[in-house]
């Protein structure tokens, strides 16, 4: 990340947030992620798919100190050292 450059300073209005993903660390530049944000981010833009799979997303450590779980559409605020957890199981 740019440190103490006016150019990058002017360019960059948003904050970046340190996350966390299934233990592993992540920076992300948004105020707000959405379910699909975070499963890609989870499985580096390749999620499991088909008719069976079910994606789920819960997250502690949220604004205030909010947890929760999310679905297809939603969206959170996000927070440094927030905590998300990303599984995929197959009903098969």
């Amino acid at each position: 990340m740019p440190t103490n450059t006016h150019d990058s300073k002017n360019e960059r209005h948003e904050k970046a947030f340190e996350i966390i993903i299934n233990a592993r660390p992540y920076e992300v530049e948004t105020k707000e992620l959405s379910f699909e944000d975070v499963v890609n981010l989870a499985y580096n833009n390749a999620p499991p798919s088909g008719p069976n799979v079910i994606i789920t997303v819960t997250y502690s450590r949220g604004e205030n100190g909010k947890e929760g779980s999310m679905l297809s559409g939603d969206r959170v605020k996000v927070k440094t050292k927030m905590v998300f957890d990303v599984s995929a199981t197959d009903r098969s």
